[in-house]
């Protein structure tokens, strides 16, 4: 059982999580929620706390920004995007019930106090900007990582907002390196 309530986006969603984990799951119903569901959202947060679930598409990533804007500290959980696709649909209810159990146990906390720990200078040095296949290989790192896919700019404020580790960097830069995620 999760002790956290997961927010998604819409009812297909909720299925797709309550056949994977025991928890209590809320939609936002898409884009369209308002004031009331924030306000649900942030009286469970400080009850039980919350963990945003949303597609990795671009609305989803929309939804995330503005309900993390308006909670103290909710937990982030990431799909991969290969792992969310169905034909030309992306979406939480199209991944496997290991995949979300998967995305679900890595979710974490967005750190209010920013550790500014990573810079463009370890990204260009791992080849993760500025290279050939840096894209391919930043978004397995994101991955292994579960902080969710970017570009360069927000991939770093990822490292250092999500509070990424050193040593959980270097390992899942050598993973990828050495081919162990595909």
């Amino acid at each position: 059982m999760i002790k956290e309530v997961i927010v998604v986006e819409g009812k297909d969603d909720i299925s797709a999580v309550k056949a994977a984990v025991d928890a209590e799951i809320i939609s936002t119903h898409g884009f369209g929620y308002g004031k009331k569901l924030i306000s649900l959202l942030q009286d469970i947060e400080k009850r039980r706390g919350i963990i945003i679930f949303t597609d990795p598409d671009y609305m989803g990533n929309k939804i995330r920004k503005d309900l993390a804007k308006n909670l103290e500290n909710p937990k982030h959980a990431f799909l991969p995007q290969g792992k969310a696709m169905k034909k030309d649909n992306i979406g939480v209810e199209n991944a496997s019930a290991e995949d979300i159990i998967e995305a679900l146990k890595g979710a974490r906390p967005n750190y209010e106090e920013k550790i500014e720990r990573f810079t463009q200078k370890d990204l260009r040095l791992n080849g993760l900007v500025n290279s050939d296949g840096a894209n391919e290989k930043r978004n397995k790192v994101s991955d292994i990582l579960k902080i969710g896919h970017g570009n360069g700019k927000q991939f770093l404020n990822k490292l250092n907002s999500f509070n990424i580790s050193i040593e959980e960097f270097e390992n899942a830069v050598k993973a990828v390196e050495d081919g162990k995620i595909i």
